[in-house]
């Protein structure tokens, strides 16, 4: 199988692999994910990933009961099936299948996972950005199926030649549409609040423990659009680009003043994530 399918404990080729209609994924996105990378037939960084799964099902009440171990398991069966030895591995949980309604049906959750092609963002590669008004919940700290309001703004920016949407909630910025975003200011690595209007990112988190061992001082706090526009460097993080300088915002140059931290940065994300998955 070039790329793997799983539900619920059946795995197949991913094209022939069906969820059921009353999935209740399908009519209420009810549910949460998580998605990191593999290479070299390894998980990245398996444990912080389950540690967001798990609490996002914590968050949304869906009663996953399979121990980490067993899920463990699961996944690197996925990956052991599918014949290429690096991808995406993504994985959701949903509260059941059961006629629709809205309260909390008496249902065990359902499980999925899937294995595509991925290859990591290069380091050398630069972003351009928009930024739009963020108006999605409150609850962006959860990793759900909810997605729209973040897919239509990654296909504003697409439309118009860029890689990535900035959100901002009035002047505060908080994230990007499927990314993180953070700046470097006189030699600081900063990063917005990680609180319920941001994902905490796992490369996020990656990218702040790197600093911090590579002598480059951290501060988390929230920083305005304006920040954004003046910052020494731009920094967008997400699994599938690591830390990736941005160059320009809504058509103006942004950044480019301080190559040598971000190199440090970089450097050690790359060192980091071939010893992880080696």
């Amino acid at each position: 199988m070039k790329y793997v399918g799983y539900y619920n404990g059946t795995i197949g080729p991913l094209e022939e692999m069906t969820v059921p209609m009353l999935d209740r994924a399908v009519y209420f996105g009810d549910g949460c994910y998580d998605a990191t990378t593999f290479a070299n037939n390894h998980i990245f960084a398996t444990k912080d990933h389950l540690d967001r799964f798990y609490n996002s099902c914590r968050l949304l009440e869906i009663p996953f009961d399979m121990a980490r171990e067993e899920l463990t398991a699961e996944l690197q069966k996925c990956i052991d099936a599918n014949e290429c030895d690096h991808g995406m591995l993504y994985w959701q949980c949903s509260r059941g299948t059961a006629l629709r309604a809205h309260n909390f049906p008496d249902a065990k959750p359902n499980l999925m996972i899937f294995t595509v092609p991925c290859e990591l963002v290069p380091m050398n590669q630069t972003f351009r950005l928009i930024s739009m008004e963020d108006t999605r919940f409150l609850h962006c700290n959860i990793k759900t199926l909810n997605l729209i309001p973040s897919v239509i703004a990654y296909q504003r920016c697409i439309e118009v030649g860029c890689q990535e949407t900035v959100f901002h909630r009035g002047e505060r910025v908080t994230e990007c549409a499927h990314s993180n975003i953070l700046i470097i200011r006189d030699g600081v690595l900063c990063t917005p609040p990680r609180d319920n209007l941001i994902l905490p990112g796992i490369t996020l988190k990656h990218l702040l423990e790197l600093a911090e061992k590579n002598g480059i001082p951290t501060r988390e706090a929230v920083f305005t659009m304006d920040e954004l526009r003046n910052a020494d460097e731009i920094i967008v993080s997400s699994s599938g680009g690591l830390c990736i300088q941005a160059v320009e915002l809504d058509g103006q140059p942004i950044g480019g003043r301080d190559p040598q931290t971000l190199k440090k940065l970089q450097d050690a994300y790359t060192a980091f994530y071939a010893e992880d998955t080696k």
